[in-house]
């Protein structure tokens, strides 16, 4: 199973030439079961791959209240990937301090800088996000529905005030082949405590293309192809 969902992973960064000799890389790891996958998935990568990387798992504490970060470092330990945890009072920045409408935009925008910061202390300008193949239809759709662009979120971003990189390898991997994956590896999730997991825009969005896709079959392999074929910005590579 691991060696399959490695075959998608090294397909995405094949695609979209994620990956150069020699570099260090950087996994964002929540503990949920997209990052858990894309951070096996890629110390898997790194034992065959022909291009040469070294990997460095970095955690956010978001400070929503005691959580137990142990099993992402014991994970990281069996992989043999360093791991850094970091802890932050942005929970109560974003819901106490500043109450925000939309929070979000402000929670992305505070763990972006974040994890720039932490791995540029760390000598490292880049990082492997686990944004699924379900994340880009649905931020897709999110763009589309709310803001009235269409637009995405790229494969590879070069930012450059921070300059650093961020890379999605796990663009071609569905929501449910992850699932199966946690399973098969017996990945240990930590529980998401923030008060929007699930009752977010983009929880609406994926409600829609739930029943939209009852009377389209494939509606997001279409839409996700329709992104690579406009192309998007930065999407053109794969196919």
């Amino acid at each position: 199973m691991i060696n399959k969902f490695t075959g998608l992973v090294r397909r995405c960064v094949e695609d979209y030439d994620m990956i150069s000799d020699g570099e260090s890389i950087a996994i964002g790891v929540s503990g949920g079961k997209d990052s858990l996958s894309l951070l096996c998935a890629m110390a898997n990568l790194r034992g065959f791959y022909p291009k040469r990387f070294d990997l460095h798992a970095v955690t956010l504490d978001m400070g929503f209240g005691p959580s137990d970060f142990s099993t992402i470092g014991e994970l990281c330990r069996e992989l043999g990937v360093p791991h850094t945890l970091r802890r932050t009072d942005m929970a109560h920045v974003i819901f106490q301090e500043r109450r925000e409408k939309n929070p979000c935009a402000l929670c992305s925008k505070m763990r972006r800088g974040a994890l720039n910061d932490m791995i540029k202390e760390l000598g490292i300008k880049k990082i492997a996000l686990a944004h699924s193949f379900d994340d880009a239809v649905e931020t897709f759709l999110l763009s589309l529905l709310y803001e009235g662009r269409i637009n995405c979120f790229k494969p590879v971003m070069y930012m450059d005030r921070s300059d650093v990189t961020q890379i999605r390898p796990m663009l071609y991997a569905a929501e449910e082949t992850v699932i199966n994956l946690v399973k098969n590896q017996g990945l240990k999730i930590v529980p998401n405590p923030c008060p929007m997991n699930g009752v977010s825009k983009r929880e609406e969005v994926k409600e829609l293309l739930v029943t939209l896709g009852m009377s389209y079959p494939a509606l997001k392999n279409k839409i996700f192809g329709a992104m690579q074929r406009l192309p998007l910005e930065g999407w053109g590579a794969g196919g």
